[in-house]
């Protein structure tokens, strides 16, 4: 077991101590400090360093509700090594309730590490990425769909990355999605320069959802169980487990005609091939186009605006295979299937 250390931004936060503090990563037009939420949860014993972040999109708010909760529930005596909570990363697009810095629309997500001399976007996220996600060992980046869509609880990881895998693995979703996040995102950035970071999707935006939240915040008990910073609690393993790494695996369906969109799936997200997801009618219901299910699997993300334009997408949808399929099957009879993120 490694010996306690502080964990140093522009000072420092000693071994055995929890702090709560706004750190200034820019200024609004007044010249006003804009101020981003941090908590420091540094332990009384050594060990890794774990980053979190929420609203680096400022309307996704669920996970900012998951670092709430996280920074709140632990204490520096009962954790082997640090966690560094970063309530609202994207503090102008917060308090705008929208996704992308107001400022020229810039999205936050795309600017990493950034540079001290670039434009708004990466000077901020210049400032978190030195000041508390580098000195960390690994991360996790909580995020939801965009607005007018909803998604099934789930990680995006590149599997490919064996200390990436363990992190996913350990986070304990049922599904992930493998590969390379875009250039500019933390997630991708973070983890080639040597911290195995994660992207946890989670529902929708501009709102709370108690139960994602919850199992959100299971996935980082178990995350710090497996990297030892809760040495006495247990790792989590979901009762099945779908990768999905390849691009034949997965499908986003979209609209050929324009119109309003009815689902037409049931209370859960599987379907069979074939199977009607939602159908698209004129307004004076003469024309319906019915959009089928391409191969058996399930719904991971839906349009919620019920109106739809050629080319919009509809549904993102994954396939299972026979022995997945049958346990969702059996959770499904059983009533214990907890994948409705929309109802």
């Amino acid at each position: 077991m490694s010996d306690p250390k502080p964990f140093r931004y522009d000072t420092e936060v000693p071994p055995g101590e929890k702090r709560h503090l706004r750190y200034q990563i820019s200024e609004t037009y007044l010249g006003d400090p804009v101020e981003i939420p941090v908590t420091v949860i540094n332990g009384e014993h050594g060990g890794p360093r774990v980053f979190m972040t929420a609203a680096l999109h400022g309307d996704e708010l669920n996970g900012v509700k998951v670092l709430q909760e996280v920074s709140a529930r632990y204490d520096p005596a009962e954790i082997h090594g640090t966690i560094v909570c970063v309530h609202v990363a994207n503090v102008p697009g917060y308090l705008a309730q929208q996704r992308y810095i107001p400022i020229y629309d810039l999205d936050l997500n795309r600017s990493f590490p950034g540079r001290d001399s670039a434009n708004t976007a990466e000077r901020m996220a210049n400032q978190i990425y030195e000041r508390f996600v580098r000195p960390c060992d690994v991360g996790i980046d909580f995020h939801t769909s965009t607005r007018n869509r909803t998604t099934m609880y789930h990680v995006r990881a590149d599997m490919s990355n064996p200390e990436v895998e363990r992190l996913a693995r350990s986070f304990g979703s049922n599904l992930v999605l493998s590969g390379e996040a875009d250039a500019g995102s933390l997630r991708t950035v973070a983890t080639r320069e040597g911290m195995p970071t994660i992207t946890v999707e989670m529902g929708r935006a501009h709102r709370f959802q108690p139960p994602l939240v919850e199992r959100a915040l299971e996935g980082v008990e178990s995350v710090l169980a497996e990297y030892g910073l809760l040495p006495d609690r247990p790792v989590a393993w979901p009762g099945w487990t779908r990768v999905v790494a390849n691009a034949s695996d997965k499908a986003w369906l979209r609209a050929d005609t324009g119109g309003l969109v009815e689902m037409q799936y049931g209370d859960v997200p599987l379907v069979y091939a074939d199977d009607t997801i939602c159908t698209i009618t004129d307004h004076f219901k003469k024309r319906e186009k019915r959009v089928a299910a391409p191969f058996t699997g399930l719904v991971i993300g839906v349009l919620q605006n019920p109106v739809a334009a050629p080319g919009h997408p509809l549904c993102h949808l994954v396939s299972v295979r026979d022995e997945t399929l049958a346990e969702i099957e059996r959770q499904i009879d059983a009533g214990e299937f907890t994948e409705r993120p929309w109802s």
